[in-house]
């Protein structure tokens, strides 16, 4: 399962978006391995516009959906922690997008840099496109 970024999310709706981001993130929905959180789903659902909103909906309704927990947030804060006296800052949600995935044993698969900088400190593992896909062994 791979656990699918706003940043892709939204590079992939935009008219003249990244092809590469594109069939990737069709491949995955065709493989029926895209999955969502709920910060994700608010990132993009709340930015969307209003012609994409009924669309986005129903995709979303039928890609496996990961709920934020209690225990999502716990594990977020102490990894923003690990983050800050690293000398990392990045926005909050990407930090509970990683506690999720990380939980969840889970790639993710994102083009925000932020998430290049938060797996060098955290088992994070990040999909990258291609044949099959893969992530980031030595990060395991």
């Amino acid at each position: 399962m791979v656990l699918v970024d706003s940043s892709v999310w939204i590079e992939a709706l935009r008219l003249k978006g990244r092809l590469d981001v594109k069939v990737s993130l069709e491949s995955l929905l065709e493989a029926y391995e895209a999955q969502l959180c709920a910060p994700v789903r608010l990132e993009v659902l709340g930015g969307a516009k209003k012609e994409e909103r009924r669309k986005l909906g129903f995709y979303f309704s039928i890609i496996p959906h990961r709920p934020a927990r209690s225990d999502d947030w716990e594990r977020a804060i102490s990894l923003a922690w690990r983050l800050r006296d690293s000398g990392i800052t990045v926005p909050w949600n990407d930090v509970l997008i990683t506690a999720i995935a990380i939980h969840d044993c889970v790639r993710l698969y994102s083009i925000d840099a932020h998430f290049e900088k938060i797996s060098q400190l955290c088992p994070l593992l990040l999909y990258k496109p291609g044949y099959g896909g893969s992530f980031q062994p030595d990060h395991i």
